[in-house]
């Protein structure tokens, strides 16, 4: 990115939480008890003693012996809890099921067809210890890795927490994927074993994901078996000596493991980037810190308690589903809503007939989800009683205010506060964010979570304000990843060496005068309109602010004298027509919203936007198509028809 990014829109409105649920949220609680009058305080204190703050989160969880210092620090390489002995999976698991909890719930899990399964923390634990015993048979070891590719089944976090549990690496490859990307990650990974389904439900569709894996076995050269679960009963092709049913895999093991006592900074798992330009980035999280990292932000920043049932909507084949629907819930011993299918089949009421039959009170979702369901109008969630809720969470990518606005009311019935969470795949948890006793700022992500210094610096590295800049990370953080696999160079040349010893995200943000991060979107992300950047996702807000429009993508088309122009491609609701005066409206309304040099030159009207399954907007391939170049991989579309709708509006253009 070269020089600031200007930042044309504005956001005044502030939503205070109220007394009683500041006074009884976990974070003020804990403030109590260690003297702390109010959030600035704490984060001040935090920040000038982060070593204190973290050995105060570290010991919530059980050690098999202490570590001995909690932080060595050598930019950019971070080693935490040193010394100590330590295994997430014994954290999550046994010493609930050695206390009252054993019989509670741990998952509550809904596949698409309707089917209903409860797994409580004693079902889990017997079966994880079983799938552990089986993969020790198989000859996996401490440091051998195992992919996982399996849609969302409880057998998915079964898969992981047996891996844990005996010190091998596991890594999941999000079953919207293809034969090419697995192999490209179970190969750089060399898994020693896979595990997969026979196929899965998705928008009533059977997806075959065994023979996807099939396709591409024989290219991996460090495969030596491939456990299948029946999750459909569907005739899959087994390769003898290769191939083994889950059930035949567990028949008669034992199910009771002894749990691989580790090295904090042993590894636990390995999660692929997406991988949409270059080779998938490894990026590789360790036991301890990110065990500490992701229990104490999902504790304080979702304010979990134990009558709570939480709902992370995500995918567990995203670091989202790593942190906040497997580890962080089971560390705290929560009771966990999982769902197989789409979120809007068989039709938009799906989610809040779920929320209001299982009583969830803590939802967390994508905006790409919020915006879904602002499409089909209100008339859906006011058909169910959504009244359990105390507290919503967004997570993915930048939230406008207009979608947190619906979230807010339609949803959360004005009484919920919204955590706005940033965080990425290397991050592992939570860096940038609100808490119960904070108030809001609609779009905003907050302030840092307690001890994490951030910052928005210009080219040069000098801190910024006001306008839009590099967003960074100037302190270490427990659950940050410590490498890329087999790639330490790439670590520290893609985030570390643009301002030593200081973490580049990739991301555009600005601060203003609160001290409130925005995040405006990736670097790629921004439009360089007659000499101003603009972030396109400032753009695309102020369109779906209209109250015709739901979902915009805005990206550059280029142009002679300006650089770029604005091309813009809306969504609208739907009873509202496409007409060439709406054209005019939107522009005109863009022009009020943030000015005009952000006024779209160009607007079209879509049906849909290209889409990933997990709900992301591809606006690499509407770059791509607009600039007359390759797509690239369109394997992880959920929509693939949308890109041939654009092809055709795009000549008219």
């Amino acid at each position: 990115m070269s020089g600031q990014l200007d930042s044309l829109l504005k956001e005044e409105r502030i939503f205070n939480p109220d007394d009683e649920t500041v006074r009884n949220s976990n974070i003020r609680i804990w403030m109590d008890k260690h003297g702390i009058g109010d959030y600035d305080e704490l984060l001040e204190r935090a920040r000038s003693d982060p070593e204190w703050f973290w050995d105060e989160m570290a010991s919530e969880l059980e050690w098999f012996s202490p570590y001995e210092r909690v932080l060595e620090w050598e930019p950019p390489h971070a080693r935490w809890f040193t010394g100590g002995r330590f295994n997430i999976t014994y954290n999550a698991l046994d010493r609930h099921v050695a206390g009252p909890e054993k019989n509670r719930v741990a998952y509550i899990w809904e596949g698409e067809d309707g089917s209903v399964r409860k797994l409580t923390y004693y079902d889990l634990y017997r079966e994880v210890n079983r799938l552990a015993n089986a993969l020790k048979g198989m000859g996996v070891r401490k440091g051998d890795r195992v992919s996982i590719y399996l849609p969302m089944v409880p057998e998915l976090p079964v898969a992981m927490l047996a891996c844990a549990r005996i010190g091998a690496v596991h890594s999941v490859v999000f079953s919207g994927f293809w034969a090419k990307a697995f192999r490209e990650r179970a190969a750089d990974a060399e898994a020693k074993v896979a595990i997969t389904a026979d196929a899965f439900y998705r928008r009533g569709k059977v997806i075959r994901l065994k023979e996807t894996l099939d396709m591409v076995a024989d290219d991996i050269p460090s495969l030596e078996k491939v456990i299948v679960v029946d999750r459909l009963g569907e005739d899959v092709n087994m390769v003898e000596g290769r191939d083994v049913r889950w059930e035949d895999a567990l028949e008669g093991m034992s199910d009771e493991c002894p749990c691989e006592e580790l090295d904090p900074e042993d590894p636990l798992f390995i999660l692929y980037t997406s991988g949409t330009t270059g080779k998938p980035k490894g990026v590789v999280h360790t036991h301890g810190g990110y065990a500490v990292g992701v229990s104490s932000t999902y504790r304080f920043v979702f304010d979990v308690k134990e009558r709570d049932i939480w709902w992370c909507a995500a995918d567990i084949g995203w670091i989202t589903g790593h942190s906040y629907i497997v580890y962080a819930p089971l560390i705290e011993g929560s009771t966990s809503v999982m769902y197989e299918g789409a979120p809007d089949y068989p039709d938009p009421g799906r989610i809040w007939s779920m929320i209001e039959r299982y009583g969830v009170t803590i939802f967390y979702t994508a905006p790409t989800t919020i915006r879904l369901f602002m499409k089909y109008g209100n008339k859906w969630p006011e058909k169910y009683d959504l009244s359990t809720l105390r507290l919503l969470g967004s997570v993915g990518e930048p939230i406008n205010p207009e979608a947190w606005m619906w979230y807010y009311r339609t949803i959360g019935g004005g009484r919920c506060p919204v955590m706005d969470t940033w965080w990425q795949t290397e991050t592992g948890m939570h860096m940038i964010t609100p808490l119960p006793v904070t108030p809001l700022k609609p779009g905003s992500a907050g302030k840092p979570f307690p001890t994490v210094v951030a910052d928005v610096v210009d080219d040069n590295g000098e801190s910024i304000r006001g306008s839009g800049g590099h967003l960074v990370i100037r302190t270490p953080w427990p659950a940050m990843f410590r490498t890329l696999f087999r790639e330490p160079e790439r670590y520290v040349e893609a985030y570390w060496s643009t301002f030593p010893g200081v973490y580049l995200s990739g991301d555009v943000a600005r601060i203003d005068e609160d001290g409130y991060f925005w995040i405006q979107g990736r670097e790629d992300d921004v439009l360089n309109v007659a000499g101003h950047r603009i972030s396109t996702a400032e753009v695309e807000s102020a369109l779906v602010s209209h109250p015709d429009v739901v979902e915009a993508a805005v990206v550059g088309k280029p142009d002679i004298l300006k650089g770029e122009e604005i091309a813009a491609f809306v969504t609208l609701r739907g009873t509202v027509k496409p007409a060439p005066r709406l054209k005019g409206v939107l522009r005109e309304h863009v022009r009020r919203e943030i000015g005009p040099i952000a006024s779209p030159s160009y607007i079209e009207f879509v049906e849909d936007l290209p889409k990933t399954r997990s709900g992301k907007i591809m606006r690499r391939v509407i770059k791509a198509l607009i600039r007359g170049e390759d797509t690239g991989d369109l394997s992880t579309l959920s929509n693939p028809e949308s890109v041939k709708m654009l092809e055709e509006r795009l000549q008219t253009i």
